[in-house]
Formats: structure tokens, sequence, C-alpha cells
């Protein structure tokens, strides 16, 4: 097997890399994927908390989401695999002028690129949440269309339906370097082999810097680390997932986010106002005492909430907490998936989609204009930025 010859190699079999494979083996390419990992899934994506959102303020990340949400909620009609699709929708409940004029200001440019999403009253609120705090509340945005799906569902149905289509995975194979002939990209080099391949896609995640430098690039791409949690199961009370946007009063938490899953259980996870640079994986003490004082206060019947686990994960992050989707002028053959800003899962299938397609046709399924906005070789530090990260 080793010096096989593939028409695709991806790199990483995570949020981002599964559905890329997935799409090119739709389109009937022998594609092979690379993982470092013992098997798909084991990075950042099962750190993931399911939520599938495309309430972005980026016409990239809506349009992009509005697909993935697309291939979530079909899912299991298509295959007859259930991911865990719960289809509650995303709300953002607001307590403060600031954040009213901040979400109000976002509907037209959703709704422009298709999102259905509207501004809902204090009373529609309580009726979509069943004993939110009612003190100070304004109202908030609602889009019906946005749910959940269960992470590690889908890295274990994604590599199944991939590899029934012949789709070869070698996990515990982390990539070494590349081979390049007159500019072009032609091999990828592990320690167990070299595998041709005229083309390449960085989907690493995390990894995604390390793996562009192996092939001479620079990839602004930083890993930020995130803490998560879910309860035990209980008797389900809500379906929206919920955002706050508030800055905590804590002075810690730009925001922070929950929702219960298909089983019932609360998963949650909160953005550091301070970015927390690295790969350190392991759990804080402060976490959950923060987090808890937070969702207690808007929701207070979950005070008695049994926590099961918290995690770590890294947001693979961009200056301008942006993605990047493009090929490499530089590198014939190399394309990249990468800086995903902890968004990976929920853009994922519609990364993949529009990956696929450019790869053989050399333009994506979303308009053009919108996918220029994601290249590689914009300006990260035009003073862009995504307002609701």
């Amino acid at each position: 097997m080793k010096g096989r010859a593939y028409d695709a190699i991806v790199i990483g079999a995570g949020s981002v890399g599964l559905p890329i494979a997935y799409c090119l083996t739709l389109e009937g390419l022998e594609v092979l994927v690379l993982e470092s990992n013992p098997s798909a899934g084991q990075g950042e994506n099962k750190a993931a908390i399911g939520g599938v959102r495309a309430t972005h303020s980026d016409p990239a990340k809506i349009t992009l989401c509005l697909q993935s949400l697309e291939f979530y909620s079909t899912f299991k009609e298509k295959t007859g695999i259930d991911l865990g699709w719960v289809p509650g929708g995303y709300l953002f409940p607001v307590y403060r002028e600031a954040e009213e004029k901040i979400l109000k200001g976002l509907l037209s440019i959703q709704k422009s690129y298709g999102l259905d999403i509207d501004w809902y009253g204090a009373e529609d609120i309580k009726r979509l949440v069943p004993g939110i705090n009612e003190k100070d509340l304004r109202g908030g945005t609602f889009s019906p269309g946005d749910g959940q799906v269960s992470p590690l569902k889908y890295s274990a149905a994604l590599w199944k339906v991939s590899k029934d289509r012949g789709c070869e995975y070698r996990f515990n194979e982390p990539v070494t370097g590349f081979v390049k002939k007159g500019g072009r990209l032609v091999a990828v080099k592990t320690a167990w082999g070299t595998y041709h391949s005229n083309v390449v896609v960085n989907a690493a995640g995390s990894a995604a810097k390390e793996i562009g430098a192996m092939a001479g690039i620079d990839i602004p791409v930083t890993p930020d680390c995130h803490e998560a949690g879910i309860s035990a199961p209980m008797e389900r009370f809500f379906d929206p997932l919920i955002v706050d946007i508030r800055p905590g009063p804590e002075g810690k938490t730009k925001n922070f986010y929950f929702g219960q899953n298909d089983r019932g259980q609360v998963i949650f996870c909160y953005t550091p106002i301070a970015p927390i640079w690295g790969t350190n994986r392991e759990n804080t003490s402060e976490f959950m005492p923060v987090l808890a004082r937070r969702m207690i206060e808007l929701i207070p019947r979950l005070r008695n909430m049994l926590i099961r686990r918290t995690w770590r994960g890294l947001y693979p992050m961009t200056p301008d907490g942006i993605i990047i989707l493009d090929r490499v002028r530089e590198t014939e053959g190399l394309y990249l998936a990468v800086g995903m800003c902890g968004q990976g899962f929920m853009l994922g299938p519609g990364v993949g989609r529009n990956m696929a397609n450019f790869i053989l046709r050399g333009e994506p399924l979303i308009a053009r204009d919108v996918w220029d906005s994601i290249s590689f070789y914009r300006d990260f530090y035009a003073g862009r930025k995504e307002a609701l990260k």
C-alpha cells in the first residue's frame, strides 16, 4: 500500500476533513485520509458541544452553515443514520439596550443571505424558554431553522458512509512532510510511507499551521483554549440553544451558550474575554463556578443540575475570526480548509460541499464574492470581525 496514488488526500479526520472526504467520494474520487489520532473525530470534533447555527454576521459563515443545516437535518432520511438532530433553533435573549442594538443591526444582513431569523418580544422568549429570568428581559432574536447534533455520532457516521464509498483511512499516521516537483505538490510523507496525489487538502484543525510549515507556507492559525461541560439527563424543558452575548459580571466571560441535547443533557460553554492561547487541554477549577453563576442567573431552575463532566478543547483562530478556504497559489495542488475558529462542526458539511466543488470545478457553490472574502490571501488585519463569535 505504501506509495499508492490517490485522486485526493485529506489531512485530518475531524469536523472538516470528514465531510470534505465524503463529498469527494460522492464525486467518484479515490480518497485517502491521514489522521494522527487513533480514530475519526478524536481532535477538536469530540470537544464540540454540537450546536449548528447559521446565525452569524459574516456572509460566508451564514451561507456555509445554511448548507450544513440542510445536510444535518436530512441526513437520517437519506442514510438511515441518526445524528441526534434536534431542530430547536437558536435564541439570543436580550436584557440591555447595547445587545438589542447589536442584534437588531445584524438582522438585515442575516436575512439578505437567506437566514430565517427575527426579533421576538419578551413574552415570546418566555414561551420558548420556560423559567427564563424575566427581570429586564427585552426580547431577543430567534432563528428556528438552527439546531444541534451529536458530534460523536456525526464523526462515526461520516467515517462509515465515506468508507462505504471507498474512502481509505490511515489512523495513527501523522504527516511528516511533502514532496514537490516544479512548484507542484505531488506526495505526502508519513513515518509509514509516501502517498501520491495531485490534490492535498489541509484540514488539520489546530495543527494546520504546523502542516502548512511543512509545505513552506505560513498559515495564520493559532489555537485558543475553551472549556465546556455536560449535565446528567433531565426532563426536557426548552428546545433552543441559548446564547447570552452580555459580558459576564465577573469580568472573565465574553458570552456563554448552552442547550439540551436529544438525551436531555444540558451542554454548555463560554468564551473567555482574554484568549487562552496554546494547546493545554487540562480542565481548570475556575470554569464551573463562573459558568454556573451565569446559567443560574439566566435560568434559576438549573441551580440543582447535576454536572457529569467538563473538558477543554481548542479553537483554531485566525486574526480576524473568519475561516480560510482556498488553494495555495505558490504550491499547485495544495488546498486549505483551516481556521474554523471553534465552529468547524457547524461549518463542516457546508465546507465539504464547497471545497469538493472548488477542487473539481474551480468554483465554490456559494457566491464567488462571498468565497473570495475567506481567501488565504485577504488582509487579516483590515478590521473585519465576526460579531457573533
